[in-house]
């Protein structure tokens, strides 16, 4: 439920080409005085909604009678002792008006729980939609209250009930920015059609609530109901959209006396058996065809105090959980794939520390101090020293042997998190058929996460602090040569708003301290991310005498978010030095960026639209030399029609850019000035059948290349309880100069480039067969391809000219030749028959098949039976000749003729509470 949340604002762009780079920092300053001016003008305008938001309060009463029976119906004599509340007032699409069909609640309480009655009207009851899907499904007609027991006018807890009776449930942070449906409290709800419309009933334990110990309480509360056949979205305590914040603006619960704070105590131990097959190999001892293990494992949450949790887990199983999309990566950045895994998912909020949040978006928001992927993902190493005939057999991922974690809030304003994780060492076995032997691929390593966060002025500010530190066990590996024996993070957020939360500033600011031996350090100094290496760089200096590197980030960010008009302006920098990658997230050191944005919208419906609004971006990047390294601008566009029809447009033009990192410690290689454009739609969302259509298109100068995209999401109600999703894209690039592979010859290093042209094909497929709200099958599928064809290659001769032509030179056909048998390309660049250097063969053919079928069965509230089978199939090739077959001949051709690996796995959960 994104009640409360305003829309997010995507990037579009302007086609501003006449800006000389040099003079940026000039123009930047007056773009930055004219919002600024705009801003404050825009700001003294009245809200003609300002009346409708009125306080609101409701008196609870404590059960004097036996609890009412929680089936729907509200017929208990219990729910006399309390009157009803209602009057909801639209807060979209029609914001202002009174809703189609109103809406009314009742709240009770005893020692040990909350009960909510809620009273739907509707005049065509036989039209209510009523769709089954699995928990926080929301779809269909649905109704929730909003909980903020702490009173921090923060966080919330979010309680959603459907009318098929699916509960949802989700952790509310950030004044309603952050809404995380991965919370999952044990709680009981129905729901009941009559000829009045629909009722539903709560029953939500206390344990489950966070609250202070006091003889009187003052909660606040909102809830919003949604009617899928109008789209109204209606709330009882009225906040416009252009109003700043969410659980800030909730009305009040009040009359709960006498209750005391309820300690948490659940603990859910798993069985687990699994079995795997795959295609044998010959010859190969750990390749025969099949496997099994059985394991167990345990989960625990405790309530230490009534604010603060303890969550344990021992030896954790996320078999269960969907692979990551497939991807093939071209420009050496690291990949950022969201978490998935359930342990890490809960309060991720608390330990969430994002370098740099920017309402324009841009790459370095994907920083962070903490990404928990580090912990139990992949092993870092490979076996070194392997002879012809042996063979190896690698763990996937690095087992988690255990893990804590120690969060919550307190009735100060305190928020605490404490996260502490031991992954086990790993080994490689190695063998040649008749003898074994084994060397470690990843070491015994800690992982340790602190942060803490402190309410200022009912929440209108807040100061926070995070601190990760990472230490391995690297005596006596060759792991020494290249991993950090220990790397620390520092770091400081803070938040100040004013008037009534529509302007804030905020900023955070860290450092970072990695130690290891020299070799280590030198590697860190010379990866992608840092690249001291670079020729063209003076500030940068490779020290292979180094066995520590420290360095520092964060961002500092005015803006404005309260009525039509908002703004956001920003700088956020990372020093050459800075190094996350051990416990966070890092994409690219040495860098400063500005950015801007400012949007305006109109809520209020038209004749024609819903609502619409309008973006403008731009930012304006410089290396610690002070060298400039991009400006780019943006202007986008959204809408919504009355028919429910929505999408935009945008376009992007980048009019300088300079890359530190396309050749791979080499100089800077300025990028051909581009520009692209991009437009989607989608279709009404209350239908059987939804679309969504998004292209793009992307030009250079000089015919340096371009792309084509286009994707199409399809949703289909197939019955109540039947949903199926697709999901295809299609993406064909050119690019003339995308790197191969760096040659040292003659004392110098050659960077070799080519022409790849590159086609992208996947899809998403999704079928939901939810038998109950409890019981549900689900099919998950993603193929993928991608294939790239290299030509004309190149060396690079003036990689900052001015001109496209200028920057390489190509090779001419008497200074390269292909050896198929070494598949390598044989250059003698001086020409006189004699080979200089080689390089090899860069095409590739890449296909991928990944599927899950899972089926869950909430057999008791928090105890699970899931059945799973999953499967990978993965291909590539370097062919030398682009292929001829079309992507989806190639892809099924090579899918289906190879067994792949299938896994099948049983886990059984229990939980005690």
């Amino acid at each position: 439920m994104l009640a409360g949340v305003l829309s997010t604002l995507s990037r579009g762009a302007s086609c501003i080409d006449s800006i000389p780079h040099q003079k940026l920092p000039k123009r930047l300053s007056k773009l930055f005085i004219v919002a600024l001016l705009c801003a404050a003008v825009m700001a003294q305008a009245n809200n003609p909604l300002d009346s409708l938001e009125q306080p609101r309060t409701y008196q609870t009463a404590r059960l004097t009678t036996p609890p009412p029976q929680i089936d729907g119906k509200i017929a208990d004599e219990a729910w006399a002792a309390v009157a009803w509340t209602g009057d909801y007032i639209q807060r979209a699409p029609n914001e202002g008006a009174a809703p189609t069909h109103q809406t009314a609640f009742k709240i009770l309480y005893d020692d040990k729980n909350l009960y909510i009655a809620f009273r739907c009207y509707d005049d065509e009851p036989e039209k209510i939609v009523r769709r089954l899907t699995r928990r926080d499904g929301f779809d269909g007609d649905w109704v929730e209250i909003n909980i903020d027991s702490y009173n921090d006018k923060r966080t919330a807890f979010s309680f959603t009930i459907t009318a098929a009776g699916v509960i949802g449930d989700e952790f509310v942070t950030n004044n309603g920015n952050n809404w995380d449906s991965n919370w999952n409290p044990i709680w009981y709800a129905k729901s009941n059609v009559d000829d009045e419309g629909w009722t539903a009933e709560m029953r939500i334990p206390l344990s489950q609530l966070r609250y202070g110990d006091q003889p009187v309480h003052t909660w606040g509360i909102q809830s919003t109901r949604y009617d899928f056949r109008t789209q109204e979205r209606s709330v009882w305590r009225f906040i416009s959209q252009n109003t700043a914040g969410w659980v800030s603006n909730f009305g009040s619960l009040e009359g709960i006396k006498g209750i005391k704070p309820q300690k948490q105590v659940e603990i859910q131990p798993y069985l687990l058996t699994q079995g795997e097959i795959s295609e044998p190999e010959n010859g190969n001892p750990f390749a025969t065809g099949a496997d099994g293990k059985i394991s167990g494992g345990l989960d625990a949450k405790i309530g230490i105090t009534s604010d603060l949790t303890l969550d344990l887990t021992v030896n954790p199983d996320f078999g269960q959980v969907e692979a990551d999309p497939g991807a093939i990566n071209l420009d050496g950045y690291q990949i950022f794939f969201s978490e998935r895994r359930p342990f890490f998912i809960e309060n991720r909020n608390i330990f969430d520390f994002q370098v740099t949040y920017a309402e324009a978006g841009g790459p370095f928001t994907r920083d962070n101090v903490f990404y928990s992927r580090r912990i139990g993902g992949a092993p870092s190493g490979y076996p070194n020293e392997l002879s012809d005939n042996e063979y190896v057999d690698m763990p996937n991922n690095t087992t988690i042997l255990g893990a804590a974690k120690f969060s919550g809030k307190t009735k100060s304003g305190t928020s605490i998190g404490i996260l502490e994780s031991v992954t086990q060492r790993e080994v490689a076995t190695i063998s040649d058929g008749n003898r074994e032997r084994t060397q470690i691929v990843e070491p015994l390593t800690n992982f340790f996460v602190g942060r803490v966060q402190q309410d200022f002025k009912g929440g209108n500010s807040f100061i926070g602090g995070m601190f990760t530190g990472v230490n391995r066990n690297l005596e006596g590996s060759y792991l020494a040569d290249f991993m950090h024996r220990s790397a620390y993070t520092g770091a400081i957020d803070f938040m100040h708003r004013w008037n009534n939360q529509s302007w804030y500033v905020a900023g955070t600011g860290m450092v970072s301290r990695v130690a290891g031996t020299k070799e280590a350090i030198t590697n860190t100094q010379t990866d992608f991310v840092h690249n001291f290496q670079r020729t063209d760089a003076p500030h940068l200096q490779v020290d292979e005498n180094k066995t520590s590197l420290t360095g520092t980030g964060g961002t500092l960010r005015l803006g404005k978010v309260g009525g039509d008009f908002k703004f956001e302006s920003g700088f956020t920098w990372r020093s050459p030095e800075v190094a996350l990658n051990d416990a966070g997230f890092l994409r690219q050191a040495d860098d400063i960026t500005h950015y801007q944005w400012v949007g305006y919208r109109r809520i209020n419906p038209t004749p024609w639209l819903n609502r619409w609004q309008v973006n403008y971006n731009h930012w304006f990047a410089w290396d610690f030399s002070g060298r400039s390294t991009h400006n780019g601008f943006n202007v986008n566009t959204h809408f919504q029609f009355k028919n429910f029809w929505g999408g935009g447009t945008g376009a992007f033009y980048q009019h300088y850019d300079i890359s530190t990192r396309a050749l791979r410690g080499g100089p800077s290689l300025r990028s051909p000035r581009s520009a692209n454009y991009w437009w989607w739609f989608y279709t009404d969302q209350r239908k059987n059948i939804q679309f969504n259509f998004n292209g793009w298109q992307n030009f250079r100068e000089e015919n340096a290349g371009n792309s084509t995209g286009f994707s199409i999401w399809m949703n289909a109600q197939v019955t109540r309880t039947l949903q199926f999703s697709l999901g295809p894209d299609l993406t064909l690039s050119r690019d003339a100069l995308q790197y191969v592979q760096n040659v040292d010859w003659n004392d110098a290093t050659r960077y070799i480039n080519g022409t790849i042209e590159q086609q992208t094909f996947g899809m998403t497929i999704r079928a939901n067969y939810t038998i109950t709200p409890n019981m549900s099958i689900q099919y998950y599928a993603q193929p993928f391809i991608s294939r790239g064809n290299y030509t004309d290659f190149k060396y690079i001769t003036d990689a900052g000219a001015a001109t496209f032509s200028d920057r390489f030179a190509a090779f001419a056909e008497n200074q390269i030749s292909y050896d198929d048998e070494n598949s390598e390309y044989i250059i003698d660049e001086n020409a006189d028959l004699q080979t200089d250097y080689t390089f090899g063969n860069p095409n590739f053919d890449f296909i991928q098949f990944r599927s899950n079928l899972v089926y869950r069965w909430e057999y008791l509230p928090g105890s699970t039976l899931f059945l799973v089978w999953t499967q990978n199939n993965d291909f590539f090739d370097s062919p030398l000749q682009p292929l001829e077959q079309p992507l989806i001949q190639d892809m099924s051709r090579h899918l289906f003729e190879n067994t792949g690996r299938s896994i099948f796995l049983m886990k059984l959960t229990y939980r005690f509470f």
